[in-house]
């Protein structure tokens, strides 16, 4: 089987599962959601609620409709069609008074590398009319939840990506938000840094922040996120918490066999009753099953004998492609 074939009787079958958010005060709905750049639909139709105090995902390929999506969530683009309330506000009537209780945290972070780290908090604090003395306490808070205390008086340009990331986050939290956007937060970090990060917001979770998440980590998505929607070419194909959206779309194990003399796609057909599904790649066999020890056993009584295997437990990633291919998009 090559990696696109049964992708689109996937989808047929195994439509997007109903938005069935967990019972709680909606924070954010969207019905139809569309957003137009002219000719072009970056966001088809969509339907999604977010909830009080859940870490809510977009996953997707570049392209999807991720950004787009956020960026009207945090009303900074205009909804070309469907309905959208935050808050239960609507972002085109009450744009700066959603902005107020939102915070934002953008791909790319904007601080002001001249000033200190103490002062990028305070000066965006000062954005809101919080009084002084409230903004004070609550950048020594921020300095302390974004592990920065030592930093406090140095200038930004001379933090790491890390140390920048956090800052961005704790200046998104100045303002005491409801709501936590985060736009692809780990981006471009090493893996202590992502970890740290990771630590970080779990604790704005446990403090009852809602947030909202776009990554292309699928191991951050599973860290971090109750529920998720995986958009693919402006819609929405899938929706679940990790461990539903697994159990749906793929199996409870995978046993990846490598062959020599490039014999995969040969040797697909004779393993493909042994499993739920076997997925032909360059260099492998993907072969999808409930146990797969029991497929290297069963492989091995047939005669064949790989040169390397491994049984890994399915992941979210596993999800992922299969929803969206393997294709890179440009």
């Amino acid at each position: 089987m090559h990696p696109h074939d049964g992708n689109e009787a996937l989808l047929e079958s195994s439509p997007a599962t109903p938005d069935d958010p967990p019972a709680g005060e909606p924070v954010v709905v969207a019905r139809g959601l569309t957003k137009r750049f002219g000719g072009f639909t970056a966001v088809d139709s969509v339907d999604f609620t977010i909830v009080r105090g859940e870490v809510f995902g977009f996953l997707g390929p570049n392209g999807a409709g991720k950004t787009s999506t956020m960026r009207m969530v945090s009303c900074l683009s205009p909804v070309s069609g469907g309905t959208l309330r935050v808050l239960g506000m609507d972002p085109e009537r009450d744009g700066p008074s959603i902005r107020r209780r939102l915070g934002l945290v953008p791909q790319e972070d904007t601080l002001d590398l001249e000033l200190s780290v103490r002062d990028n908090l305070y000066l965006y604090g000062r954005y809101f009319d919080i009084p002084k003395k409230e903004v004070r306490a609550r950048v020594e808070r921020l300095l302390a939840f974004a592990q920065l205390v030592e930093r406090g008086d140095d200038e930004v340009d001379t933090l790491s990506g890390g140390m920048k990331r956090r800052l961005t986050i704790a200046r998104a939290l100045v303002s005491d938000p409801e709501l936590v956007v985060l736009d692809e937060p780990t981006t471009g970090l090493d893996p202590q840094a992502r970890h740290l990060l990771w630590e970080r917001l779990y604790r704005l979770k446990q403090e009852g922040v809602t947030q909202v998440i776009t990554t292309h980590y699928m191991d951050e998505a599973e860290q971090l996120c109750d529920r998720l929607v995986v958009m693919d070419r402006g819609r929405i194909v899938a929706t679940g918490s990790p461990r539903q959206l697994i159990a749906t779309y793929a199996t409870r194990e995978v046993a990846e066999l490598r062959f020599p003399g490039g014999r995969h796609a040969e040797l697909a057909a004779r393993l493909e009753p042994l499993a739920a599904r076997v997925e032909v790649l360059p260099d492998r066999l993907a072969c999808y099953a409930e146990d797969g020890d029991a497929v290297l056993r069963a492989a091995h009584e047939m005669g064949l004998r790989p040169e390397s295997a491994l049984v890994r437990r399915a992941s979210l990633e596993d999800v992922f492609l299969r929803l969206t291919g393997r294709s890179l998009v440009e």
